[in-house]
This record gives structure tokens, sequence and C-alpha cells, in this order.
């Protein structure tokens, strides 16, 4: 049975979830009656079965609580991001239908933030008080442990972490199983080395985020231990993999960059024997960045593409990547087609759009614009990227859809240059984009991130210019170049473009961008 509750009858006082550094630990047997003390909560305010819940909660216990006991009480739930401002929190309630509401005062800017935002949703605050909103520890308190009378499925609804545009509910429909069945989205996650109930996962980043909520779910629902990072640091994580003696774990390259600028005699002292899968995506991972994590790891490493849509996915490993650099693997879930502006298929190595053929069901809420045009004639769904397939099956891809670069009738793929520019030691990261040009339409610019400002820019943005020279052809060479010590980025690390290219496109109105 692959349903925390089972193990909270078989192995009840088994560590199910620890949460670092706080130190915090919740055992299957407390998870258990979290979840049915929050069930109880959401039936007595009146939630039923197919009402919509949101939280805002930071990785910690109660976040747990709240997503297994909506779980199980049948409910739709958005996890939502705790670095929303009062307006957008206002606005993704609204937008979901929330009935009831968890807002975090520890995690949450909640300043402005009253009850009557929310309508007539109940409103619950964590960990200290909001002006007209319950006290969540009180009320959970008051709460029975044991089961409502009317279990049913529920499930998440995740926002997209608004890569390209404003977050949208991604919307899909509930399997018909009971709520202690498995779910059949972890049946790829059981085909990973020793995933049962020996395994140990180290969470990375928040768990309002898709991947990182999947991959705990799935180990509890094995009976394994979740270790859980409050927030993210190379040291912390290193620390927390040998202490614990972590078999798994998810990252993002913002994170392998970070481990891999630590001081090499510090990174080496670590155990880290215990090590077993490694999985890595949600943003391109540099070839050489992932050469050095492979040299430093061995090849356990697991790279995947897919999307908090759901539509399909491409996965590969370490020895596959060593053999195809640059790939993000071949389809395990649903088949690629790589479609040309016209949504007629191209032939192998020809650069399109990547769509994938599967039975797989979604919509984005509120928004049937958007969902149509996800979608080709075919049927055939997209995340919004721009890739080809070599001979093997191989995907490889280039950028976004909506960062491709128009500059004289020519499109341009921004991670091309940025694959080039990050090889430079000076480079800790780069975005590339087009910024509004009268002759060209779009003109290159990249913007890069250092550690320090360099004291001759014009120097640096021209050696630079020379590195690109010597890979690309001329119109790809950026005109322009930025140089800023910090990037606008999610709480993943995940990098905020569209952010940044508003900024600067907004700049220009008043200033000359770049050198």
């Amino acid at each position: 049975m692959a349903h925390p509750s089972h193990y909270a009858q078989t192995m009840p006082e088994k560590i199910a979830a620890v949460f670092i550094p706080g130190g915090r630990e919740i055992t299957y047997s407390q998870l258990e009656e979290g979840a049915n003390r929050v069930a109880n909560l959401l039936r007595s305010a009146g939630i039923k079965t197919g009402d919509a819940v949101l939280f805002c909660v930071e990785n910690c216990p109660e976040f747990l609580y709240l997503g297994w006991g909506c779980q199980r009480a049948g409910v739709i739930f958005t996890p939502a991001s705790t670095k929303l401002s009062a307006d957008d929190l206002r606005y993704i309630a609204r937008d979901c239908g929330a009935r009831a509401v968890f807002v975090s005062v520890a995690a949450v800017n909640s300043a402005g933030l009253l009850a009557s935002d929310f309508g007539s949703a109940a409103c619950f605050a964590l960990g200290g008080a909001i002006p007209g909103f319950k006290r969540f520890e009180d009320a959970l308190r008051a709460c029975p442990v044991t089961s409502i009378h009317d279990p049913a499925r529920g499930r998440e609804m995740m926002y997209s972490s608004g890569t390209t545009g404003r977050p949208k509910g991604v919307r899909k429909p509930i399997p018909p199983i009971a709520f202690r069945d498995m779910d059949p989205r972890d049946a790829s996650f059981a085909s990973k080395p020793g995933v049962d109930m020996s395994m140990v996962h180290l969470c990375t980043s928040p768990l309002y985020h898709a991947a990182p909520h999947r991959n705990v779910s799935a180990t509890l629902a094995f009976g394994g231990t979740a270790v859980v990072m409050e927030h993210f640091d190379a040291v912390q994580a290193l620390h927390a993999m040998e202490k614990f003696r972590v078999t798994h774990s998810l990252w993002v390259p913002t994170m392998f960059h970070r481990l891999l600028r630590l001081d090499p005699g510090m990174r080496m002292q670590f155990d880290l024997s215990s090590h077993r899968v490694a999985m890595h995506g949600a943003a391109p991972c540099p070839i050489h960045i992932k050469e050095a994590m492979i040299e430093w790891w061995g090849p356990i490493l697991e790279e995947y593409y897919a999307g908090t849509e759901g539509i399909g996915a491409c996965a590969i490993s370490s020895l596959e990547w060593l053999a195809h650099k640059g790939s993000v693997g071949r389809a395990v879930e649903g088949i690629v087609h790589i479609l040309a502006d016209d949504e007629t298929e191209v032939a192998s190595g020809s650069t399109g759009t990547v769509y994938f053929e599967s039975d797989a069901g979604f919509a984005y809420w509120n928004d049937i614009d958007k969902t149509a045009a996800s979608r080709s004639k075919q049927g055939w769904w997209t995340y919004g990227d721009i890739g080809h397939l070599d001979e093997e099956g191989y995907l490889y891809l280039s950028d976004r859809r909506d960062f491709t670069i128009i500059s004289g009738g020519v499109n341009i793929y921004p991670q091309e240059i940025e694959n080039i520019l990050v090889t430079d030691d000076r480079v800790l990261d780069v975005a590339v984009f087009g910024l509004p040009d009268d002759e060209y339409g779009e003109v290159v610019h990249a913007v890069v991130q250092v550690d320090r400002q360099p004291g001759t820019p014009h120097v640096l943005a021209e050696e630079l210019r020379a590195l690109c020279r010597s890979k690309l052809g001329p119109i790809r060479v950026p005109r322009s170049f930025s140089f800023v010590l910090d990037f606008p980025r999610l709480p993943t690390g995940k990098l905020q473009k569209k952010l940044l290219r508003d900024t600067f496109v907004r700049s220009m109105k008043s200033s000359s961008v770049g050198i």
C-alpha cells in the first residue's frame, strides 16, 4: 500500500520528515493525526469535496498536514508561494475560488492583509495573528484525530512559476481512486533505484513548487523519510546529506553553481557515499557545470524535462548524457514531436516547438485562450519550448518560445548564446534577450551576473563578444552587455527572465542600456 496512513499503522514512530536547520521532526503517526485534524477542520468550516483551498506556508510540518489533509478530504488545494505580495495572494485566492485560506505569518508579508480580502472564505493564520483570521493552531487542536466520515481523493492545483507571464493555475482531473490508493504519478518514481522504505530524500526547494511537492509526496507514499530544507544553503545541504545518509535528492542548476563555488577542500570532506540518485531539472544546466557535478558525485545525476502541466516528460541518465551532452533525454511520458510554425512536423535535427502526444488532460484555470494556445491542431500539447530531436530521439532544448529573438527576420534562441557565455570563468550566470530596435525589430542584449563590478566593463564586454564571435554567426553576437551582481529569482533559484527583460525595456525609455 502506497500511502502515509498505512505506515502510521505499521511503523508509527518512524520519522516521516525532518525540517532543517530548525530540526523539527514528525513521525508517520503525527503526520496521520495532523492530516486527519486538517480534514476535520475543513469539514467543520463547510469545505466539501470538490471545493478549493489555498495555503501560503513555508517548508514546515504544517505544510504536510495541510497537503495530506486536503488530499483525503477531496479538496482541490493550491500551495502558493510565500514570496507573493498581498495583492498577488488575493489574486490567486480569487482565481482558484478558495473557500478556505491558510496563511503563515512567519512566511508571508501579511501587512495590510484582511480576512475581508477573501470574501466569505474561512481564514486561518499560522504562527501569529492577522485581523479577522482564526488561529490555526487553536482550531486544529479542537479537531479530532480520527478520519472524517466521507473521505475522498483530492488533488493539488499548482500555479505555474510565471516564467513568461502572470502565474496560471494548472487544473488536472482527479483520478477515480480512493485516497489511500497509489497515485498513478508515483509509478515512474517507483522505477528509480532504491525507492522503498529505506530511502531518504533531500528536498532543497520550496514545497509549493510542483517537482519538490511531488517528490516529497512520493517519498512519504513509499514510507521513506524526507529531509526538507527550510531555505537552501550549499554547505547545509552537504551537512544534511552526510548526517541523514541521504539516498535521493532534487536540485536546480543554480544550486549546482553554488555547490561548485565552495572550496574544493570543503566539498570533499563530506561523506556522500549513501547518495544514489540526484535528480535535476526546472532550468537548463550548462554543460561544464554538469560535467563537474558528475566528476564529483559520479554518474548518479538524472535530468528530467517536464512541467507543472504534466503533459509529458523526458529523462536522461548520466551515462546517456555523457554520450549526448546537452540533451534533456528521450521521452518517458508521451511521444515528442517537433513542429514548425505552421504545425507541420519537422525532420530530425530541425528546430521547432516541442510538443508531447499524450492522453494527459489539463487546463489553465480560467484561461481558455491560453489552454487552446498550448495545443496543436493534432491535439498535442506544448510547454512552450523550442528544441530539436536527434536521430536517436534525444531532445535538445534551444529556449522558451516566448524568449525567441527575431532580429532582421532571423530567429535567435538566447539559450545558445547563454551556453557559450557561461563558459567564461568570470560569468556567474547570464540572461540573453531581445531589446526593441527601430532597424532590426530586436537586437541581442546580454545581462551578465558577476561577483563584483568589472573595473573596465568595456573591456570585459568586448572579450565576451569575441568569445561569441568565435562560435556564432554575427547576428547572434550580443549587441550590448550589462553587468549586475544579482538576478531576480524565484525561491528555487530559477531566473525570472521576463521580469529582468521588462525592467531593461522600461529603462530604455529614459536612458541608453548596456555597453
